[in-house]
């Protein structure tokens, strides 16, 4: 059991050194970020293109 707890502590230090826990709040922000609306909008308008092209 003492081993276990060993080998967890040094895992927590080795992220640390390595940086894992630089920035919490980052990754949570860039979730809500919407940024690839634009992209969908311009497939969307394409789409809408074609169904035109295909009703004449």
């Amino acid at each position: 059991m003492l081993l276990l707890g060993i080998i967890g502590v040094a895992v927590f230090f080795w992220a640390v050194r390595n940086g894992q826990y630089d920035d919490m709040d980052g990754a949570a922000h860039r979730v809500l970020m919407d940024d690839d609306t634009i992209e969908a909008n311009v497939s969307d308008d394409a789409d809408d293109k074609q169904w035109e092209q295909d009703d004449k």
